[in-house]
């Protein structure tokens, strides 16, 4: 059973705390009992009246220990952040302890600016590095030896994870639930919390592309990428062989093994959810969502919706979007 912990201290943005939760406990409902997450938030600093941490809005949270009652290493430590962090002195005693724990864990990270609290233990020396775009020059100046990479919404370097700020660390937990699970089941974690988190109007907020979240630098991620930024062109094996400098057949065979999936599965899953997307937010006709997402004509687009969501595109755009409708043909 796989132990997750979080640290957390006053001034902590609440959802740097529960959105990462939210991620793991969800995924328990699809894992086998032995494969469980084993949640816990651990304190820093002073915590106030009945020993609750005071969150930077105001909500108040309860650590189930404090780090300096904690010495059990975790399978994965995830470090919160909070305003408070960027203009914080060093806490040499929790230093020390995230260097222990770093170095115990399986992995670790950041989300938001707690990249700070790491960067203040020695952990981020000489890595890639991203957090919070507003803390992204702050952190650079105070820690010149990190290589910041200030545009991702999550980066991996090692067995290191940090992201960027707020609700990018539910893409931080889905990339490294996937990376456990695999990608089905961080798929249906990624839309049970969608579904919990409405637009007024009614409109489901869905990430535009859920699919990829292998490593990028690998044949995998190069090719997932490739392919998302050229969804309108015609893919085809030896297209993407040609990206990696392998054979055809090879190509097949490794992504079908990487990604548990074979490249034209993937191919049209992307473009699923890309015309999802267009769908959801625009009054675009289906001939142009298709045109645009790479499907042959309308025709297509209605019968691989079918296929893969059980509904049909027109059907999909009626229950979800809420810009002004056009013509569907």
């Amino acid at each position: 059973m796989p132990t997750v912990s979080l640290l957390a201290f006053p001034g902590v943005q609440s959802l740097d705390v529960s959105g990462p939760l939210d991620v793991f406990a969800e995924a328990n409902r699809f894992l086998l009992p032995q494969a469980h997450y084993r949640l816990q938030v651990i304190g820093a600093g002073a915590p106030g009246e009945n020993g609750a941490l005071a969150c930077s809005n105001g909500m108040l949270i309860t650590a189930h220990r404090h780090f300096s009652q904690t010495e059990d290493a975790a399978d994965l430590l995830l470090v919160a952040g909070g305003p408070v962090l960027v203009k914080q002195a060093p806490d040499a005693a929790l230093g020390a302890w995230l260097q222990r724990q770093a170095a115990a864990s399986t992995r670790f990270g950041s989300i938001c600016n707690g990249a700070f609290l790491l960067a203040r233990a020695g952990l981020l020396d000489g890595k890639r590095v991203t957090t919070h775009w507003d803390d992204a020059a702050a952190l650079a100046q105070q820690f010149p030896h990190i290589r910041l990479e200030a545009d991702r919404i999550w980066l991996r370097d090692g067995k290191l994870w940090t992201s960027a700020g707020v609700t990018a660390g539910i893409d931080l937990s889905l990339a490294l639930l996937a990376q456990d699970a695999g990608q089905e089941v961080a798929l249906n974690v990624a839309k049970r919390l969608v579904v919990f988190m409405q637009r007024s109007g009614g409109q489901s907020q869905f990430s535009p592309y859920l699919t990829p979240y292998a490593e990028e630098t690998s044949l995998v991620g190069r090719v997932q990428q490739y392919v998302l930024a050229h969804l309108d062109e015609r893919l085809t094996v030896d297209t993407l062989a040609q990206l990696t400098a392998t054979s055809p057949r090879n190509f097949a065979r490794v992504f079908a093994r990487d990604a548990q999936m074979t490249p034209a599965e993937f191919i049209e899953r992307a473009r699923v959810d890309a015309a999802r997307s267009m769908l959801e937010r625009s009054a675009l006709p289906l001939k142009s969502v298709a045109m645009r997402c790479g499907f042959r004509d309308a025709g297509h687009l209605r019968q691989v919706f079918q296929k893969r969501l059980g509904t049909s595109a027109q059907q999909y755009r009626d229950s979800f979007c809420a810009a002004p409708s056009e013509p569907s043909s």
